[in-house]
Order: structure tokens, then C-alpha cells, then sequence
């Protein structure tokens, strides 16, 4: 029984593992990136928790609620458990395992088929077997179910990322409804203000029925667009409602009051912080990392069909005890023991693991296009981003003189037309105006707050921890 245990033993020492090893891409280097993204590399720290420099307490709690409470959060740990329990079940694969047996047999043969006799004995004991990993393939086995496992994890923290991002989108979208509100609101009575005046000059015959019917119908119009924007609120009441886990009525009731807006005004922002990012930004985003552990993952399969094509050895065993009576299994004389060394080498398959060999190739082939299309899709969202972000506070700074203008002007036009001093047509278009301008600004305001959460994402949501 020692040479076997021998022989086995230098056959694990010499045991070596088939397949490619591993190489991280190095398509698109991290400085070839920042050049195209015009970013310094300043070696800037982003907390995870971005959102809470918006200074919005609502804010906060809600992302913290969709974080505990969200089906989709919840859902990815699910998987993330599944590949861990993955990685240990394949870390047994090629160990030795041991079983304990008992057996009892009887049988009695039929007399017509010549000399017989009964069979009757029982039997105990434990046996073993083990398949040795001598090319590699439950190395390459354990490689990919721990790549997969941490793609799960990056996974997990992509989540987190996109689900902050929405919360704070839907939230500021909300935010941006109710001021869309408000302001139509603070219009319709300005519009029903200049209404009784015209109305007035109309009833004494002063002004004709045309400033009458189209005070009339600025008022009206005004009145016919504040349902929409109530119906804004309360879908996007229920869009954070879907995405925090809870029902709409179970949101905390803060998150729907109106005031201190974060819209009523720009958020102040300094917008030269966009570039203060490090080189290897795009390469941290947990989309970009997980793509990259599945490209590790793919890459171990291939070991495993390469290891297929080489023999395999496995060695079962069995000690125990057999007798034909109780009283006597646990002599000496009835103890028993064998083992078997085995070893297999595919000679005809008709190809069929050469082709699962090119099989996974292709395969590796399909996932590092995936890796790449995730790496430019991560490029283009960072920079549209900043982009998005200064832009946007070029148009909030005309948008506030716009306003700016107008208030000044509505005052001095209401006066002007009660002292009959110029045509209603000039009132009209000014009030018109005014509301766009309001509304533009509002919108503007929101927009910041939203391209900045983009820019956040874009960033993988937090950076240089």
C-alpha cells in the first residue's frame, strides 16, 4: 500500500496547471483616459456618501432608507451570498472526501439455476475517494468562482451607486415640481390681479372685449397647467416611494413639504472640481471592476477545458468490517480494506473538448468587448457629465438675469396699462414671460442638482477611499 501512496504523492508535487494565466487588460491606459477627459489627477477624496454635501437632512435619510429597504439592493446581496456559498462548494471539489456506509445483505438465488447458496452478511465501514488536481483545473475552478464572486461584490456596490443616484434624481426632480408648482401658483394670482383690472377698464367701457378674453384666457391657461404639475409630484412621490422599498404613505412626511426648496436656488458649486480626479477614475468604477472579474472569471474556464484533455487520477478506498453475523463484525477476522487507483484519458471524443476549448475562448473573446464597451460607455458618461455641469451653470446664470429683468419690468408695465398708458398686448407678452422665465430658472435649478448627482455616478460614486 506505500508505493501507490508514493507514486500519488510525487504526482501532486509535480502537478502543474494548464491554460492561460490572467493579465488584466491594459486597453485604454489610465493616462491615455485622463487626457481625453482633460482631468489633473489631484488626488482628490470622495466620500461614498457624496449626497450628503447637498446639506438636505430629507435627502439623507431617504437614501439611507432605499439602502436598507430596496428590493434590489436586497437582491443583489442575495447574489452576492450565492457566489460566496459558490466559492466554498468548489473549493471541496477536488479535495478527498469520506463516507460512512452500513449494509446489510441478503439474498437467496433460485434453485433452478444449479448450485446456490444464500448471501447473507453485513457490513460497515467508511469510504473514501479523491480526484487529484494534478493540471490545474480545480485551481482554475476555485480562480473563477472567486472572480465571479468578487464581480458579485462590485456589482453590489454598482448597485448602491445607481440607487443613491436615483433617489437623489427623483428627489430633486420632486423638489423642482413643487417650485414648478409654487411659482404657477404666485402667477395665477399676479394673472388674476392684472384680470380684475382689465375686467374693470372692460365693465366702465374703457378697453375693448379682445384684453377682456385674453386676460381672461392667460388665467385660465395658467389654471389648466397646475393639475400636470400636481400629478408630477405625486408620481415622483411614488417613483421614491418604489425605490426607497417602502409604500408611498410610508415615506417620511418631510420629504413632501415645500419649504426650504433646495430649488428655490442654484446650489453653489465650484465648478473647477470637475477635473480634480485621479487617472485611474474610470478604471475604480465598480461597473468597470466587475466587467473585469468576469474577464478573469472567463479566462479560468479556459484552463478547465485545457485540463480536460489531459488524464485524470483518482483514488477511492474503503476500510471497514464484514460478517455473516452481528456477534462477529467487529473481530479482527472481519475487518476488510481495498483501494482502487484510477486514471482516464479521453482517446475519441470527435473533438468535442478541442471545440469546448475554442468554445470558451470565444467566449473570453465576447467578454473582453464587453470589458472595453464598459470602459467607453464609463468615459463617455464622466465626460458628458462635466460637461453637463458647467454648461448648465452658464445657462442657471442667464436664467437668473432673465428673471431678474422681468420682475423689474411686470411692476413698472401693471402701472403703466392701470394709468392707460400703453396696450394690454405689452402686459400680456411681459406676464407670459415672466412665468417662462420663473419656470426656465426653477427647472435650471434642479438641473444643476441633477448633473451633479450624474457627475457623482459617473465617478463611481466616490473615489480615492
Amino acid at each position: 500500500m506505500l508505493k501507490p501512496l508514493i507514486l500519488l504523492t510525487f504526482l501532486c508535487l509535480g502537478a502543474c496547471t494548464v491554460g492561460p494565466d490572467y493579465e488584466k487588460p491594459n486597453t485604454y491606459e489610465d493616462n491615455a483616459i485622463a487626457q481625453n477627459l482633460k482631468i489633473n489627477g489631484k488626488p482628490e477624496t470622495v466620500a461614498r456618501n457624496w449626497y450628503a454635501e447637498f446639506g438636505d437632512d430629507r435627502l439623507n435619510n431617504l437614501i439611507q432608507t432605499a439602502l436598507q429597504n430596496s428590493p434590489t439592493i436586497k437582491s443583489g446581496i442575495a447574489r452576492l451570498r450565492q457566489a460566496r456559498q459558490t466559492v466554498k462548494i468548489n473549493r471541496a471539489q477536488y479535495l478527498p472526501t469520506v463516507n460512512a456506509m452500513a449494509e446489510y445483505n441478503f439474498s437467496r438465488p433460485s434453485e433452478n439455476i444449479g448450485l446456490t447458496a444464500d448471501t447473507n452478511y453485513l457490513q460497515l465501514g467508511f469510504d473514501a475517494s479523491w480526484e487529484l488536481d494534478i493540471w490545474g483545473a480545480g485551481r482554475r475552478l476555485n480562480e473563477q468562482s472567486m472572480a465571479e464572486f468578487q464581480e458579485a461584490a462590485y456589482n453590489l456596490r454598482q448597485l448602491h451607486v445607481v440607487l443613491a443616484a436615483e433617489v437623489a434624481n427623483n428627489y430633486f426632480s420632486l423638489k423642482t415640481a413643487q417650485e414648478k408648482w409654487r411659482i404657477a401658483k404666485n402667477n395665477l394670482k399676479l394673472q388674476q390681479d392684472i384680470f380684475e383690472t382689465v375686467k374693470q377698464k372692460y365693465d366702465a367701457g374703457l378697453t375693448s372685449s379682445a384684453d377682456y378674453n385674453q386676460a381672461r384666457y392667460v388665467v385660465e391657461t395658467t389654471k389648466a397647467a397646475i393639475p400636470a404639475l400636481e400629478y408630477q409630484v405625486k408620481a415622483f412621490q411614488n417613483a421614491l416611494a418604489v425605490l426607497a422599498g417602502v409604500l408611498p404613505d410610508e415615506l417620511p412626511a418631510n420629504i413632501m413639504e415645500t419649504k426650504q426648496n433646495p430649488v428655490n436656488k442654484a446650489y453653489a458649486f465650484k465648478t473647477e472640481k470637475l477635473k480634480n480626479l485621479p487617472a485611474d477614475i474610470i478604471r475604480s468604477r465598480p461597473d468597470v471592476q466587475a466587467a473585469e472579474r468576469a474577464l478573469a472569471a472567463q479566462n479560468a474556464a479556459i484552463g478547465q477545458a485545457v485540463a480536460a484533455l489531459y488524464p485524470n487520477l483518482s483514488v477511492s478506498a474503503l476500510f471497514g468490517w464484514q460478517s455473516s453475523a452481528g456477534s462477529r463484525l467487529f473481530k479482527h477476522s472481519s475487518e476488510a480494506y481495498s483501494y482502487a487507483p484510477t486514471s482516464m484519458l479521453p482517446i475519441l471524443d470527435w473533438g468535442k473538448l478541442r471545440n469546448n476549448i475554442e468554445l470558451q475562448k470565444q467566449i473570453k473573446a465576447e467578454v473582453f468587448e464587453n470589458y472595453r464597451q464598459t470602459v467607453l460607455e464609463a468615459v463617455e458618461e464622466l465626460s458628458n457629465a462635466i460637461v453637463s455641469v458647467e454648461k448648465e451653470f452658464e445657462t442657471n446664470r442667464a436664467q437668473r438675469r432673465a428673471v431678474q429683468s422681468m420682475n423689474a419690468v411686470i411692476d413698472s408695465l401693471k402701472l403703466q396699462y392701470k394709468n392707460g398708458l400703453i396696450a394690454f398686448s405689452n402686459l400680456l407678452q411681459t406676464e407670459q414671460d415672466l412665468l417662462e422665465a420663473q419656470t426656465n430658472l426653477a427647472e435650471s435649478n434642479g438641473k444643476i442638482y441633477q448633473d451633479i448627482i450624474a457627475y457623482y455616478k459617473a465617478t463611481g460614486g466616490g473615489y480615492n477611499l
